[in-house]
């Protein structure tokens, strides 16, 4: 829609000016505004005002488009579309259904993004939970461009938090295990809830006696050695492949409750290697600079700090590995970008890192974005977590499916229903309340208000949904099929919102923006609520009827369309 308007504009004002056209918030004001007479006032010399009437004179000899249009002081058009350029929206939506808002703005482009990131050996906690979020949605804005995109993940899967938590599985070992592999069979006699305590707990336990055992401190000393060798010990081998598979597991029921499917697995042990040659590479190079015995990045030359690395013992740092991941990730698909997103607590090691990437590896680093959000936060006293030092995105769910069970104990649905229901709806509401600002800020996560089935909340747009669907159950049922043939005089407010979903979901991909698609389909389902409360959309006898069960139908769709964006599932009841 947007981009017809533009082009008329540009036609009528004949000059070469970039023209901005935005949606009105108020119907008086019209359907869509440009204050393009602005940018006209040096080339034509004359005031604003009157470069907006003389605007508006030539686009009202458009009556296909334009129904009506206004020059406003002090120099502003506000244009009112016709009801037929609506219906031939509303139509197109009809007929590409789940392809509708798709652009090609970004076609022929390779994007590989990373996001979520838990190590092994340690618990998938919320922060986690909320750069999965952003990076799914930012991953599907970006295929909605047009763009291929791959979605990874980078793990963390040795360094002394591996060490310290196998240390503690060894001891196991020794406890349940005449050798090493009768570990597995000793762990597989578990129930899976068993599984996972064991594994993560045993970084926590691990942590604790790093700190009050001397002996214990050697012993993890060396296992960390041995991991980053070719040939640990049996034992050391046991616990860590063991530890590792049982970890990642658990992440991929995660991952499947929360929509998200990776292409690539990046861990830390596959790149170091790189990452130490790079780093060694660039020491002869004067990109780095030997100090006390470990190798660092002067980043002091360059505005930012000093990091190293490879430490003293010789082994490389994370900083090391990340270099090695970004040509490691290149060879695995040639991107155009690369997009790495993280907590924004990194955001001064990411400088430091990509300074030296773009010294060591020119060209990755001009395609390499490093994307920080914020931290969720919960309040005080309304839940903490079993270790008592994370709160696990697990246990959080698992919070919030018990509010949403309480909502809807009452209702007549089966045992499966509400399963379904409770899942679903406590993931959009998580994923609302992450979504639902920009990119970069702290997000206080209200249980209450996040489960609210009415304004501002993730079950609010899923009830939407559900509703236009059990609406178009109901004239199914009264033999009211959609049809666009006879259409109202008057234009809704339904029908000018559709139409800006295309453009909702342009500027979202190139400003990194899912919050932008949230405030969207927020007021979308207000407009249509408003609208279902103040018209019956099924009536056999209502001659308007047909056209507005297609509208019910194309508001469906485009719902449908932004919570996919937004990596949302609606039920199929609430």
């Amino acid at each position: 829609m947007i981009e017809v308007i533009t082009k008329a504009i540009e036609q009528a004002a004949g000059t070469g000016v970039s023209v901005e056209v935005t949606a009105s918030d108020k119907p008086e004001f019209g359907h869509y505004a440009t204050n393009v007479a602005f940018k006209l006032v040096p080339s034509l010399k004359k005031a604003p005002f009157v470069i907006a009437q003389e605007l508006a004179e030539k686009l009202r000899a458009n009556s296909e488009l334009f129904a009506q249009v206004e020059a406003v002081a002090p120099g502003f058009v506000n244009m009112w579309i016709t009801p037929e350029v609506f219906q031939k929206e509303i139509a197109l939506i009809l007929k590409e259904k789940d392809a509708y808002g798709k652009n090609k703005a970004l076609r022929g482009q390779k994007t590989i993004v990373e996001y979520t990131d838990p190590n092994p050996f340690k618990q998938f906690h919320i922060g986690h939970l909320m750069s999965n979020a952003i990076g799914e949605s930012l991953s599907r804005l970006i295929e909605w461009s047009g763009a291929e995109v791959k979605r990874a993940c980078y793990q963390g899967d040795v360094g002394m938090h591996v060490a310290k938590a196998v240390g503690i599985l060894e001891e196991m070992i020794k406890e349940h295990a005449k050798k090493p592999g009768d570990l597995k069979k000793y762990i597989e006699s578990l129930s899976e809830k068993e599984q996972h305590e064991l594994v993560f707990t045993a970084y926590a336990k691990g942590v604790k006696k790093f700190e009050e055992n001397k002996s214990f401190q050697e012993k993890v000393l060396q296992i960390n050695k041995e991991l980053y060798s070719e040939n640990p010990s049996p034992a050391v081998k046991a616990a860590y492949d063991l530890g590792k598979e049982l970890s990642l597991a658990v992440f991929e029921e995660i991952y499947k409750k929360l929509g998200t499917q990776f292409d690539f697995y990046f861990f830390e042990s596959e790149t170091g290697k790189r990452g130490k040659e790079v780093v060694e590479d660039g020491l002869k190079k004067g990109v780095f600079e030997e100090s006390q015995g470990a190798v660092v990045f002067n980043g002091e030359k360059h505005g930012l700090h000093t990091r190293v690395f490879i430490n003293s013992e010789g082994l490389p740092t994370y900083e090391a590995k990340e270099l090695g991941l970004a040509e490691i990730k290149y060879k695995k698909y040639a991107y155009d970008r690369s997009i790495v997103i993280t907590g924004n607590e990194v955001n001064d090691y990411f400088r430091v890192l990509l300074k030296a990437m773009s010294l060591a590896f020119p060209e990755l680093a001009k395609k390499t974005e490093h994307l920080s959000h914020g931290m969720l936060r919960l309040p005080t006293g309304k839940m903490s977590s079993r270790t008592g030092d994370v709160i696990t995105a697990e246990s959080l769910i698992a919070e919030v499916e018990k509010m949403v069970a309480a909502k809807i104990a009452d209702r007549n649905l089966s045992d499966a229903e509400k399963s379904d229901i409770e899942q679903t709806v406590a993931v959009g509401a998580l994923k609302y309340s992450i979504l639902k600002q920009a990119v970069g800020g702290d997000i206080i996560f209200d249980f209450e208000k996040s489960v609210s089935f009415e304004g501002d909340s993730g079950p609010y747009l899923q009830y939407a949904r559900v509703r236009a669907g059990s609406i178009l159950e109901k004239a199914k049922e009264e033999k009211v099929k959609g049809s666009l043939k006879t259409a109202p005089e008057e234009v809704s407010e339904v029908e000018s919102m559709l139409c800006r979903f295309p453009e909702v979901v342009r500027r979202a991909g190139q400003a990194y923006a899912p919050n932008y698609v949230v405030t969207y389909l927020t007021e979308l389902a207000r407009v249509f609520n408003a609208y279902y409360a103040k018209v019956k959309i099924v009536d056999p006898a209502d001659q308007y009827s047909p056209y507005k069960v297609a509208l019910t139908e194309a508001f469906g769709q485009v719902m449908q369309n932004g919570l996919e964006v937004l990596g949302i599932t609606a039920p199929k009841k609430m």
